[in-house]
Protein backbone atom coordinates (compact mmCIF):
# COMPACT_ATOMS: atom_id res chain seq x y z
CA UNK A 1 0.00 0.00 0.00
CA UNK A 2 2.90 2.36 0.78
CA UNK A 3 4.38 1.70 -2.63
CA UNK A 4 1.08 2.53 -4.32
CA UNK A 5 0.78 5.84 -2.40
CA UNK A 6 4.35 6.75 -3.35
CA UNK A 7 3.72 6.01 -7.01
CA UNK A 8 0.49 8.06 -7.03
CA UNK A 9 2.24 10.98 -5.31
CA UNK A 10 5.10 10.96 -7.82
CA UNK A 11 2.66 10.81 -10.74
CA UNK A 12 0.63 13.71 -9.41
CA UNK A 13 3.80 15.73 -8.76
CA UNK A 14 5.11 15.02 -12.26
CA UNK A 15 1.81 15.98 -13.85
CA UNK A 16 1.56 19.22 -11.86
CA UNK A 17 5.17 20.20 -12.53
CA UNK A 18 4.88 19.48 -16.25
CA UNK A 19 1.73 21.56 -16.55
CA UNK A 20 3.30 24.53 -14.72
CA UNK A 21 6.31 24.43 -17.00
CA UNK A 22 4.18 24.32 -20.16
CA UNK A 23 1.82 27.07 -19.04
CA UNK A 24 4.56 29.56 -18.08
CA UNK A 25 4.36 30.98 -21.61
CA UNK A 26 0.60 31.37 -21.22
CA UNK A 27 1.01 33.11 -17.87
CA UNK A 28 3.53 35.53 -19.38
CA UNK A 29 1.17 36.34 -22.27
CA UNK A 30 -1.71 36.76 -19.82
CA UNK A 31 0.34 39.30 -17.82
CA UNK A 32 1.14 41.25 -20.98
CA UNK A 33 -2.56 41.21 -21.88
CA UNK A 34 -3.48 42.61 -18.44
CA UNK A 35 -0.95 45.42 -18.90
CA UNK A 36 -2.38 46.25 -22.35
CA UNK A 37 -5.90 46.30 -20.90
CA UNK A 38 -4.70 48.63 -18.14
CA UNK A 39 -3.31 50.96 -20.84
CA UNK A 40 -6.69 50.90 -22.58
CA UNK A 41 -8.54 51.76 -19.36
CA UNK A 42 -6.10 54.57 -18.65
CA UNK A 43 -6.44 55.99 -22.17
CA UNK A 44 -10.23 55.74 -21.97
CA UNK A 45 -10.26 57.79 -18.74
CA UNK A 46 -8.06 60.45 -20.34
CA UNK A 47 -10.37 60.53 -23.38
CA UNK A 48 -13.31 61.28 -21.09
CA UNK A 49 -11.35 64.24 -19.67
CA UNK A 50 -10.64 65.70 -23.13
CA UNK A 51 -13.25 67.78 -24.96
CA UNK A 52 -14.10 67.41 -28.66
CA UNK A 53 -13.09 70.97 -29.61
CA UNK A 54 -10.75 71.74 -32.50
CA UNK A 55 -8.05 72.80 -30.03
CA UNK A 56 -7.79 69.35 -28.47
CA UNK A 57 -8.90 67.34 -31.51
CA UNK A 58 -5.48 65.95 -32.38
CA UNK A 59 -4.94 64.87 -28.79
CA UNK A 60 -8.28 63.05 -28.85
CA UNK A 61 -7.43 61.40 -32.14
CA UNK A 62 -4.01 60.35 -30.84
CA UNK A 63 -5.63 58.91 -27.71
CA UNK A 64 -8.13 56.98 -29.85
CA UNK A 65 -5.32 55.67 -32.07
CA UNK A 66 -3.36 54.60 -29.00
CA UNK A 67 -6.46 52.87 -27.61
CA UNK A 68 -7.00 51.01 -30.89
CA UNK A 69 -3.34 49.91 -31.03
CA UNK A 70 -3.58 48.63 -27.45
CA UNK A 71 -6.80 46.78 -28.30
CA UNK A 72 -5.13 45.15 -31.32
CA UNK A 73 -2.25 44.15 -29.06
CA UNK A 74 -4.73 42.52 -26.65
CA UNK A 75 -6.28 40.53 -29.50
CA UNK A 76 -2.84 39.51 -30.77
CA UNK A 77 -1.85 38.34 -27.28
CA UNK A 78 -5.14 36.41 -27.01
CA UNK A 79 -4.33 34.66 -30.28
CA UNK A 80 -0.89 33.75 -28.96
CA UNK A 81 -2.42 32.44 -25.74
CA UNK A 82 -4.85 30.31 -27.73
CA UNK A 83 -1.95 28.91 -29.80
CA UNK A 84 -0.05 28.03 -26.62
CA UNK A 85 -3.11 26.36 -25.08
CA UNK A 86 -3.71 24.39 -28.29
CA UNK A 87 -0.11 23.15 -28.06
CA UNK A 88 -0.72 22.16 -24.43
CA UNK A 89 -3.87 20.26 -25.40
CA UNK A 90 -1.99 18.35 -28.09
CA UNK A 91 0.80 17.55 -25.60
CA UNK A 92 -1.67 16.33 -22.97
CA UNK A 93 -3.55 14.21 -25.54
CA UNK A 94 -0.23 12.66 -26.61
CA UNK A 95 0.62 11.89 -22.98
CA UNK A 96 -2.80 10.28 -22.45
CA UNK A 97 -2.28 8.08 -25.54
CA UNK A 98 1.17 7.08 -24.28
CA UNK A 99 -0.16 6.30 -20.79
CA UNK A 100 -3.04 4.28 -22.21
CA UNK A 101 -0.58 2.26 -24.30
CA UNK A 102 1.49 1.55 -21.22
CA UNK A 103 -1.64 0.64 -19.27
CA UNK A 104 -2.80 -1.80 -21.97
CA UNK A 105 0.64 -3.41 -22.07
CA UNK A 106 0.71 -3.84 -18.28
CA UNK A 107 -2.87 -5.18 -18.22
CA UNK A 108 -2.04 -7.67 -20.96
CA UNK A 109 1.12 -8.89 -19.19
CA UNK A 110 -0.73 -9.13 -15.90
CA UNK A 111 -3.57 -11.05 -17.53
CA UNK A 112 -1.16 -13.55 -19.06
CA UNK A 113 0.56 -14.11 -15.74
CA UNK A 114 -2.76 -14.62 -13.93
CA UNK A 115 -4.00 -17.08 -16.52
CA UNK A 116 -0.75 -19.02 -16.25
CA UNK A 117 -1.04 -18.97 -12.48
CA UNK A 118 -4.53 -20.47 -12.53
CA UNK A 119 -3.44 -23.18 -14.97
CA UNK A 120 -0.26 -24.30 -13.27
CA UNK A 121 0.30 -22.89 -9.85
CA UNK A 122 -1.86 -24.68 -7.40
CA UNK A 123 -0.35 -25.23 -3.96
CA UNK A 124 0.48 -28.85 -4.92
CA UNK A 125 2.19 -27.74 -8.15
CA UNK A 126 4.33 -25.25 -6.23
CA UNK A 127 5.35 -27.93 -3.72
CA UNK A 128 6.25 -30.42 -6.46
CA UNK A 129 8.19 -27.67 -8.26
CA UNK A 130 10.32 -27.12 -5.13
CA UNK A 131 10.73 -30.80 -4.17
CA UNK A 132 11.72 -31.90 -7.69
CA UNK A 133 14.93 -29.90 -7.42
CA UNK A 134 18.13 -31.93 -7.75
CA UNK A 135 19.94 -30.11 -4.91
CA UNK A 136 19.01 -28.26 -1.75
CA UNK A 137 20.42 -24.98 -3.06
CA UNK A 138 18.34 -25.38 -6.22
CA UNK A 139 15.25 -25.85 -4.01
CA UNK A 140 16.08 -22.56 -2.24
CA UNK A 141 16.47 -20.76 -5.56
CA UNK A 142 13.05 -22.12 -6.70
CA UNK A 143 11.43 -20.94 -3.47
CA UNK A 144 12.99 -17.47 -3.98
CA UNK A 145 11.81 -17.44 -7.62
CA UNK A 146 8.23 -18.20 -6.57
CA UNK A 147 8.36 -15.40 -3.99
CA UNK A 148 9.77 -12.90 -6.52
CA UNK A 149 7.15 -13.94 -9.07
CA UNK A 150 4.38 -13.35 -6.54
CA UNK A 151 5.89 -9.94 -5.64
CA UNK A 152 6.12 -9.03 -9.35
CA UNK A 153 2.41 -9.81 -9.80
CA UNK A 154 1.55 -7.56 -6.83
CA UNK A 155 3.70 -4.75 -8.26
CA UNK A 156 2.03 -5.11 -11.64
CA UNK A 157 -1.39 -4.77 -10.05
CA UNK A 158 -0.31 -1.64 -8.15
CA UNK A 159 1.32 -0.12 -11.26
CA UNK A 160 -1.87 -0.67 -13.26
CA UNK A 161 -3.88 1.19 -10.61
CA UNK A 162 -1.28 4.00 -10.52
CA UNK A 163 -1.22 4.31 -14.33
CA UNK A 164 -5.01 4.57 -14.39
CA UNK A 165 -4.82 7.32 -11.75
CA UNK A 166 -2.25 9.17 -13.85
CA UNK A 167 -4.52 8.99 -16.90
CA UNK A 168 -7.39 10.39 -14.84
CA UNK A 169 -5.19 13.31 -13.72
CA UNK A 170 -4.24 14.05 -17.31
CA UNK A 171 -7.90 13.99 -18.32
CA UNK A 172 -8.72 16.53 -15.60
CA UNK A 173 -5.84 18.69 -16.77
CA UNK A 174 -7.09 18.52 -20.34
CA UNK A 175 -10.62 19.54 -19.32
CA UNK A 176 -9.24 22.52 -17.40
CA UNK A 177 -7.17 23.57 -20.41
CA UNK A 178 -10.18 23.23 -22.72
CA UNK A 179 -12.23 25.42 -20.34
CA UNK A 180 -9.45 28.07 -20.48
CA UNK A 181 -9.53 27.88 -24.26
CA UNK A 182 -13.31 28.39 -24.37
CA UNK A 183 -13.01 31.40 -22.00
CA UNK A 184 -10.26 32.94 -24.14
CA UNK A 185 -12.31 32.49 -27.31
CA UNK A 186 -15.17 34.37 -25.63
CA UNK A 187 -12.80 37.13 -24.48
CA UNK A 188 -11.35 37.46 -27.98
CA UNK A 189 -14.83 37.86 -29.42
CA UNK A 190 -15.63 40.62 -26.88
CA UNK A 191 -12.35 42.44 -27.61
CA UNK A 192 -13.00 42.26 -31.36
CA UNK A 193 -16.39 43.90 -30.86
CA UNK A 194 -14.81 46.67 -28.77
CA UNK A 195 -12.17 47.19 -31.46
CA UNK A 196 -14.85 47.59 -34.14
CA UNK A 197 -16.66 50.11 -31.94
CA UNK A 198 -13.49 52.13 -31.29
CA UNK A 199 -12.56 52.14 -34.99
CA UNK A 200 -16.05 53.45 -35.78
CA UNK A 201 -15.62 56.29 -33.24
CA UNK A 202 -12.20 57.10 -34.71
CA UNK A 203 -13.63 57.18 -38.23
CA UNK A 204 -16.42 59.52 -37.11
CA UNK A 205 -13.97 61.91 -35.44
CA UNK A 206 -11.75 61.92 -38.53
CA UNK A 207 -14.78 62.83 -40.66
CA UNK A 208 -15.65 65.66 -38.27
CA UNK A 209 -12.09 67.00 -38.39
CA UNK A 210 -12.04 66.84 -42.17
CA UNK A 211 -15.08 69.13 -42.14
CA UNK A 212 -13.18 71.54 -39.84
CA UNK A 213 -9.96 71.42 -41.85
CA UNK A 214 -9.58 75.21 -41.99
CA UNK A 215 -10.00 75.68 -38.22
CA UNK A 216 -7.68 72.74 -37.45
CA UNK A 217 -4.93 74.10 -39.71
CA UNK A 218 -5.21 77.50 -38.05
CA UNK A 219 -4.96 75.92 -34.60
CA UNK A 220 -1.92 73.89 -35.69
CA UNK A 221 -0.18 77.02 -37.03
CA UNK A 222 -0.83 78.75 -33.71
CA UNK A 223 0.59 75.81 -31.75
CA UNK A 224 3.62 75.62 -34.03
CA UNK A 225 4.42 79.31 -33.48
CA UNK A 226 4.14 78.82 -29.71
CA UNK A 227 6.43 75.78 -29.92
CA UNK A 228 8.98 77.71 -31.95
CA UNK A 229 8.91 80.54 -29.38
CA UNK A 230 9.50 78.01 -26.59
CA UNK A 231 12.45 76.47 -28.45
CA UNK A 232 14.00 79.88 -29.14
CA UNK A 233 13.74 80.74 -25.46
CA UNK A 234 15.30 77.41 -24.41
CA UNK A 235 18.13 77.82 -26.92
CA UNK A 236 18.76 81.37 -25.70
CA UNK A 237 18.89 80.26 -22.06
CA UNK A 238 21.21 77.35 -22.89
CA UNK A 239 23.55 79.70 -24.79
CA UNK A 240 23.56 82.08 -21.80
CA UNK A 241 24.43 79.24 -19.42
CA UNK A 242 27.25 78.03 -21.68
CA UNK A 243 28.62 81.58 -21.92
CA UNK A 244 28.39 82.05 -18.13
CA UNK A 245 30.16 78.73 -17.44
CA UNK A 246 32.87 79.57 -19.99
CA UNK A 247 33.35 83.03 -18.41
CA UNK A 248 33.73 81.40 -14.98
CA UNK A 249 36.21 78.90 -16.39
CA UNK A 250 38.20 81.68 -18.08
CA UNK A 251 38.21 83.78 -14.90
CA UNK A 252 39.37 80.75 -12.90
CA UNK A 253 42.18 80.10 -15.40
CA UNK A 254 43.35 83.72 -15.27
CA UNK A 255 43.26 83.69 -11.47
CA UNK A 256 45.21 80.44 -11.43
CA UNK A 257 47.80 81.88 -13.82
CA UNK A 258 48.21 85.01 -11.66
CA UNK A 259 48.55 82.86 -8.55
CA UNK A 260 51.18 80.72 -10.29
CA UNK A 261 53.19 83.81 -11.30
CA UNK A 262 52.97 85.19 -7.75
CA UNK A 263 54.13 81.88 -6.26
CA UNK A 264 57.01 81.69 -8.74
CA UNK A 265 58.07 85.24 -7.77
CA UNK A 266 57.89 84.39 -4.06
CA UNK A 267 59.97 81.23 -4.54
CA UNK A 268 62.58 83.21 -6.42
CA UNK A 269 62.80 85.90 -3.75
CA UNK A 270 62.87 83.40 -0.86
CA UNK A 271 65.31 81.03 -2.47
CA UNK A 272 62.70 78.40 -3.35
CA UNK A 273 61.40 77.80 0.18
CA UNK A 274 57.75 78.84 -0.45
CA UNK A 275 55.24 75.98 -0.77
CA UNK A 276 52.78 76.03 -3.68
CA UNK A 277 49.12 76.64 -2.87
CA UNK A 278 46.69 73.97 -4.12
CA UNK A 279 45.07 74.90 -7.45
CA UNK A 280 41.29 75.01 -7.84
CA UNK A 281 40.02 72.50 -10.35
CA UNK A 282 39.20 74.05 -13.71
CA UNK A 283 35.80 73.86 -15.41
CA UNK A 284 36.04 71.75 -18.59
CA UNK A 285 33.55 71.28 -21.44
CA UNK A 286 33.00 67.75 -22.81
CA UNK A 287 32.72 69.14 -26.36
CA UNK A 288 34.05 72.23 -28.09
CA UNK A 289 31.72 75.14 -27.41
CA UNK A 290 29.82 73.08 -24.85
CA UNK A 291 28.95 73.70 -21.23
CA UNK A 292 32.10 73.92 -19.05
CA UNK A 293 31.52 71.54 -16.13
CA UNK A 294 32.99 71.17 -12.69
CA UNK A 295 34.16 67.76 -11.48
CA UNK A 296 30.81 67.22 -9.69
CA UNK A 297 28.89 68.20 -12.82
CA UNK A 298 30.93 65.81 -14.99
CA UNK A 299 30.14 62.97 -12.58
CA UNK A 300 26.44 63.92 -12.58
CA UNK A 301 26.44 63.99 -16.38
CA UNK A 302 28.03 60.52 -16.54
CA UNK A 303 25.46 59.17 -14.08
CA UNK A 304 22.61 60.66 -16.08
CA UNK A 305 23.95 59.14 -19.32
CA UNK A 306 24.34 55.69 -17.72
CA UNK A 307 20.65 55.77 -16.74
CA UNK A 308 19.33 55.89 -20.30
CA UNK A 309 16.16 53.77 -20.45
CA UNK A 310 15.78 53.83 -16.65
CA UNK A 311 14.53 57.37 -15.98
CA UNK A 312 11.04 57.67 -14.45
CA UNK A 313 8.30 59.43 -16.40
CA UNK A 314 8.21 63.15 -15.49
CA UNK A 315 4.59 63.07 -14.22
CA UNK A 316 2.68 61.69 -11.26
CA UNK A 317 -0.38 59.43 -11.57
CA UNK A 318 -1.71 57.75 -14.70
CA UNK A 319 -0.44 59.06 -18.03
CA UNK A 320 -0.12 58.41 -21.75
CA UNK A 321 2.07 59.95 -24.46
CA UNK A 322 -0.15 61.85 -26.92
CA UNK A 323 2.59 63.36 -29.13
CA UNK A 324 6.03 61.95 -29.84
CA UNK A 325 9.39 63.48 -30.81
CA UNK A 326 10.28 64.73 -34.28
CA UNK A 327 8.42 65.44 -37.50
CA UNK A 328 5.54 63.12 -38.33
CA UNK A 329 2.82 62.73 -40.89
CA UNK A 330 -0.49 62.04 -39.14
CA UNK A 331 -1.73 58.52 -39.91
CA UNK A 332 -5.40 59.52 -40.24
CA UNK A 333 -5.24 63.14 -41.45
CA UNK A 334 -3.12 63.40 -44.59
CA UNK A 335 -3.05 67.21 -44.49
CA UNK A 336 -1.62 67.24 -40.93
CA UNK A 337 2.13 67.13 -40.39
CA UNK A 338 3.42 67.83 -36.89
CA UNK A 339 6.83 68.68 -35.44
CA UNK A 340 7.70 68.20 -31.79
CA UNK A 341 10.93 69.04 -29.96
CA UNK A 342 9.99 66.72 -27.12
CA UNK A 343 7.01 64.62 -26.09
CA UNK A 344 3.56 65.58 -24.80
CA UNK A 345 2.29 63.51 -21.88
CA UNK A 346 -1.38 63.66 -20.91
CA UNK A 347 -2.19 62.87 -17.31
CA UNK A 348 -5.02 63.29 -14.80
CA UNK A 349 -6.02 66.75 -13.49
CA UNK A 350 -4.04 67.75 -10.42
CA UNK A 351 -0.91 65.84 -11.49
CA UNK A 352 2.58 67.20 -10.81
CA UNK A 353 5.62 67.40 -13.04
CA UNK A 354 8.56 65.66 -11.38
CA UNK A 355 12.31 65.61 -11.95
CA UNK A 356 13.57 62.56 -13.84
CA UNK A 357 17.01 62.73 -12.21
CA UNK A 358 19.12 64.60 -9.65
CA UNK A 359 20.10 68.06 -10.83
CA UNK A 360 19.94 71.82 -10.31
CA UNK A 361 17.14 74.16 -11.41
CA UNK A 362 18.78 76.71 -13.69
CA UNK A 363 15.79 78.64 -15.05
CA UNK A 364 12.09 79.22 -14.45
CA UNK A 365 10.41 81.18 -17.25
CA UNK A 366 7.08 81.82 -18.99
CA UNK A 367 6.18 81.38 -22.68
CA UNK A 368 2.63 82.00 -24.04
CA UNK A 369 0.87 78.71 -24.77
CA UNK A 370 3.17 76.76 -22.44
CA UNK A 371 2.57 78.68 -19.19
CA UNK A 372 5.48 78.19 -16.74
CA UNK A 373 8.54 76.18 -17.69
CA UNK A 374 11.39 74.78 -15.58
CA UNK A 375 14.86 73.80 -16.78
CA UNK A 376 16.86 71.32 -14.68
CA UNK A 377 20.57 70.81 -15.46
CA UNK A 378 22.18 67.37 -15.01
CA UNK A 379 25.80 68.15 -15.95
CA UNK A 380 25.70 68.81 -19.68
CA UNK A 381 22.21 67.26 -19.99
CA UNK A 382 19.10 69.40 -19.48
CA UNK A 383 15.45 68.46 -18.98
CA UNK A 384 12.62 70.93 -19.66
CA UNK A 385 9.17 70.75 -18.05
CA UNK A 386 6.60 73.05 -19.70
CA UNK A 387 2.91 73.92 -19.22
CA UNK A 388 2.92 74.28 -15.44
CA UNK A 389 0.25 76.30 -13.66
CA UNK A 390 2.29 76.40 -10.43
CA UNK A 391 6.04 76.08 -9.81
CA UNK A 392 7.37 74.64 -6.54
CA UNK A 393 11.07 75.38 -7.14
CA UNK A 394 13.31 78.33 -8.05
CA UNK A 395 16.57 78.83 -9.93
CA UNK A 396 19.51 77.47 -7.95
CA UNK A 397 17.54 74.77 -6.13
CA UNK A 398 19.05 71.28 -6.05
CA UNK A 399 16.40 68.68 -6.87
CA UNK A 400 16.34 64.90 -6.55
CA UNK A 401 14.86 62.16 -8.73
CA UNK A 402 11.03 62.17 -8.64
CA UNK A 403 10.87 65.46 -6.74
CA UNK A 404 7.77 67.51 -7.64
CA UNK A 405 8.65 70.64 -9.65
CA UNK A 406 5.19 72.09 -10.20
CA UNK A 407 1.54 71.40 -10.98
CA UNK A 408 0.66 70.68 -14.61
CA UNK A 409 -1.85 73.10 -16.12
CA UNK A 410 -5.40 71.75 -16.62
CA UNK A 411 -7.27 73.59 -19.39
CA UNK A 412 -10.84 74.28 -18.18
CA UNK A 413 -12.00 74.90 -21.76
CA UNK A 414 -10.73 71.51 -22.89
CA UNK A 415 -12.40 69.25 -20.32
CA UNK A 416 -9.52 69.71 -17.86
CA UNK A 417 -7.03 68.23 -20.35
CA UNK A 418 -3.70 68.11 -18.44
CA UNK A 419 -0.65 67.88 -20.71
CA UNK A 420 3.04 68.22 -19.82
CA UNK A 421 5.46 69.14 -22.61
CA UNK A 422 8.79 67.48 -21.81
CA UNK A 423 12.12 67.99 -23.57
CA UNK A 424 15.61 66.53 -23.19
CA UNK A 425 18.79 68.27 -24.40
CA UNK A 426 22.49 67.45 -24.41
CA UNK A 427 24.45 70.67 -24.76
CA UNK A 428 22.68 72.39 -27.71
CA UNK A 429 21.20 69.20 -29.21
CA UNK A 430 17.59 68.06 -28.73
CA UNK A 431 17.19 64.35 -27.93
CA UNK A 432 14.20 62.03 -28.18
CA UNK A 433 13.13 61.57 -24.53
CA UNK A 434 11.22 58.27 -25.01
CA UNK A 435 14.28 55.94 -25.21
CA UNK A 436 15.53 57.48 -21.95
CA UNK A 437 12.34 56.82 -19.97
CA UNK A 438 11.41 53.56 -18.28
Amino acid sequence: MRLLCLILFCCALFAKGGYAQKSSAVRKLEQQRKEALADIEQTNQLLQETSKSVKSSLNRLNLLSKQILSRKKVISLLNQELDEIEKELMTIQGEIRRLRGQLCEKQENYGKSMRGLYKRHSAQDKLLFVLSAETFSQSLRRIRYLQEYADWQKRQAKEIIAKQQEIDLKKQEMEKTRAEKRALLGTRQEESKKLQSEEAVQKEEVQQLNKKQKDLKAELRKKQKQAEALNRQIEKLIAEEIARAEAEARAAREKAERAAREQAAKRKSSGGNTADKPMREERVAATKGGYAMTKEERQLSDNFGSNRGKLPYPVTGRYTVVATFGEQQHSELKYVRTSNSGIDIQTAPGADARAVFNGVVTRVFVVPGYNNSVIVRHGNYLTVYSNLSQVYVKAGDAVSTRQALGKIYSDPEEGQATILHFQLWKEKTKLNPLPWLD
